[in-house]
């Protein structure tokens, strides 16, 4: 029997599909996570953006297409979201949501709804596997932070954190080349007083590359960053999220720091990780950004000098307080989206050009077009010709732009 467990949206839920691939071939199920033809497919949906929850819904005629008979089991934030919308596709469909998702391989026969209620403490996945080179460990669940313009907190519940000794368990279980430690809110960490500072505390024995997920402002004090530098291997890439550099659009986004402290934090960050690759989400035309508001955003993007940058327009989402603003224009959204993707190419570019001739080191993850892909410690894609793999991170020395990162060749 052959079965996919196929994910859209964030990593925390690539952490829960590595675990029920996990469970999967532990019954024998031969897995894979493309969308491929199979017996059974288990859909991690996702719901940060009305598109997000509109292409989860759709997967289900694009696996029609694949097996007709299929059994499919979606699951995840947009199914719990709006359970029925999944359920009225098909009858013979299973829909759960974001709680329990460690059940589901209980009840594979089934159909129907069985979205199960809010936990109030974290959820322990099944012992984990990964069918990729980096391995994602969730540490954290839920969200306590309430920005106006987000759906999640109200779909995976309140803030909760893993025990430490279960992270460390699992990284010393799974020994990966790379560690990607991650969570709803990672930043929120907190675990009988153990903050996020105090996880990585215990990780300083771990030989793996440790490598963070999304950040709040919040968490960048001295104290933290001096835990990452005590790590033996951490990979200095800090995704620190923006959203937006107007302090106007920051209030009522509900974003609890200002432009300047961003600036400041980012500051701080290149004092402990000079070569630090600091990439953020920024969203365009919220309802109340201005053009002034939006040229505060380009000014702060001039000056932090991201190394990438994912811009996104902002997506009115039910049940949230900006759902009940008024909309820019779409034509607005998509001048502003323009420039800034203008900006993203432009600083990507200085990044990479900025290591040409430099040493990084190389974390192969697949072949393709004749051509070794990964991703650098500060997270800049490399290609490699003619790569023998020897199983460990390798020292590269970088050629050239290529793609959309860059050429490298071995070093050693």
């Amino acid at each position: 029997m052959k079965a996919v467990v196929f994910t859209l949206g964030c990593k925390v839920n690539e952490c829960e599909s590595d675990s029920l691939i996990a469970g999967l071939k532990a019954l024998g199920y031969t897995v894979s996570d493309k969308l491929e033809k199979a017996d059974l497919y288990i859909v991690n949906t996702c719901a940060v953006t009305a598109e997000a929850e509109k292409k989860s819904r759709q997967t289900a005629a694009r696996i029609k297409k694949l097996n007709p008979n299929a059994k499919i089991i979606f699951t995840g934030c947009a199914t719990q979201k709006n359970p029925q919308a999944f359920a009225d596709k098909d009858d013979n469909f299973l829909v759960t949501g974001v709680f329990n998702k460690g059940e589901i391989l209980n009840h594979l026969s089934e159909k129907g709804v069985k979205v199960s209620p809010e936990c109030g403490v974290f959820e322990e996945l099944l012992p984990t596997d990964t069918l990729r080179t980096r391995a994602f460990i969730k540490v954290q669940d839920g969200c306590n932070n309430f920005c106006s313009y987000c759906i999640i907190p109200y779909l995976r519940g309140r803030n909760r954190s893993r025990n430490p000794e279960s992270v460390l368990n699992e990284i010393n279980h799974l020994s990966p080349k790379e560690a990607v430690i991650n969570g709803i809110n990672l930043s929120a960490y907190n675990y009988n007083g153990t903050t996020l500072s105090g996880l990585i505390e215990r990780l300083q024995g771990v030989e793996t590359r440790i490598r963070l997920g999304s950040l709040e402002v919040g968490v960048i004090t001295e104290s933290f960053l001096t835990a990452l530098k005590n790590l033996k291997n951490f990979a200095p890439h800090f995704h620190l999220s923006l959203q937006s550099g107007s302090n106007n659009v920051l209030k009522k986004m509900n974003r609890h720091y200002t432009a300047e402290e961003y600036a400041e934090k980012v500051d701080l960050i290149r004092k402990f990780f000079p070569d630090a690759g600091i990439t953020t989400d920024i969203i365009v035309g919220f309802p109340t950004e201005t053009d002034e508001d939006f040229i505060d955003t380009v000014k702060l993007v001039d000056r932090v000098k991201f190394s990438d940058i994912h811009p996104f327009p902002f997506s009115p989402r039910s049940g949230t307080v900006a759902f009940k603003m008024k909309d820019l224009p779409p034509e607005i959204k998509k001048e502003r989206l323009n420039k800034l993707l203008e900006l993203k190419a432009e600083r990507k570019k200085n990044f990479i050009n900025s290591f040409i001739g430099k040493q990084l080191e190389f974390l192969f993850e697949e072949v393709k077009d004749g051509y070794a892909e990964g991703y650098s410690e500060n997270y800049i894609r490399l290609y490699v010709k003619d790569f023998i793999d020897n199983g460990k991170i390798r020292k590269v020395t970088v050629i050239a732009p290529f793609k959309d990162g860059a050429l490298a060749e071995i070093k050693e």
